[in-house]
C-alpha cells in the first residue's frame, strides 16, 4: 500500500491509501480527532466546504478542523 500526501490545518502529512478524513486529523492530532468523532468539532476541505469524517481522501487533499463550543445539531446522538 502506497502513502499519499494530504494538508490538515496547514501541516503536510503522508497516509495510507483510502485513509479518511477523521483517520487524517486523528494522525495530526489525537484531541482533535476525538473532538470530530464526538461531532465538537468538524472538517472543511480546501475550499471551506464541509466533509463527513468517512469520506476518504485522495492525493494532495486539504483539510481545515473547525472546533466548535457546542454539539452539532446534526449529529449522531
Amino acid at each position: 500500500m502506497t502513502d499519499i500526501p494530504v494538508f490538515v490545518n496547514g501541516q503536510f502529512h503522508h497516509v495510507p491509501t483510502g485513509t479518511d478524513v477523521a483517520g487524517a486529523v486523528t494522525r495530526h492530532d489525537t484531541a482533535l480527532g476525538e473532538k470530530l468523532a464526538r461531532a465538537e468539532a468538524y472538517a472543511t476541505d480546501g475550499r471551506g466546504i464541509e466533509v463527513p469524517p468517512g469520506a476518504v481522501l485522495a492525493p494532495g487533499a486539504i483539510l481545515r478542523v473547525v472546533v466548535s463550543a457546542r454539539k452539532r445539531d446534526d449529529a449522531d446522538a
